[in-house]
């Protein structure tokens, strides 16, 4: 059964990093449904949270074969019920005095922003969880989306602490 999970991997912050953890993905033959990168609170980490779908035997074999990786410092799963997931979504749609009333009655109900507007488009940024952002765009589609990009999932565990000062049993080091 596949199931979608969140890896979040601290890596240093150098030139070459992600490189080489994406192409570990490659030659294990693993999809990335979303990915992204930045710079953590300690410039010299990155973290890349990674959104994959798969089973239990291949959530462990990326899990193993990240932990192998040279400047890999640490790998966690992000538990759904432990952890706060946001996404960024920019969506441009059609703006006409036909539709206008109700795709900003939309954007209102949806906690999104217009953040550009122009006689013929606007462009609305709405963030939140992915299932948020699923149904907004559901809900624009009829509406004539132009261009859209979505950033993919940040992740951070819910509670006290964090995720480099956790002690797993598989011996990762705290850093610092």
């Amino acid at each position: 059964m596949n199931n979608k999970f969140v890896i979040a991997v601290y890596v240093d912050n150098k030139f070459g990093v992600l490189t080489r953890v994406t192409s570990m993905f490659t030659r294990r033959g693993f999809n990335i449904d979303a990915l992204t990168v930045g710079e953590t609170e300690c410039p010299e980490y990155s973290r890349i949270t990674i959104c994959l779908s798969g089973d239990g035997y291949a959530k462990e074999q990326l899990i193993n074969q990240l932990r192998k990786l040279i400047n890999v410092k640490k790998v966690e799963v992000i538990e759904n019920n432990m952890s706060v997931k946001r996404e960024l979504a920019l969506i441009k749609v059609k703006n006409n005095s036909q539709t206008r009333a109700d795709v900003l009655s939309a954007v209102e109900v949806y906690r999104a922003k217009v953040i550009d507007f122009t006689a013929s488009e606007m462009c609305i940024e709405i963030t939140g969880e992915p299932s948020k952002i699923n149904a907004f765009i559901e809900y624009m589609k009829p509406y004539e989306i132009i261009e859209m990009c979505r950033t993919g999932i940040v992740a951070l565990e819910r509670g006290s602490g964090t995720l480099l000062s956790k002690n797993t049993k598989t011996g990762v080091h705290k850093i610092r």
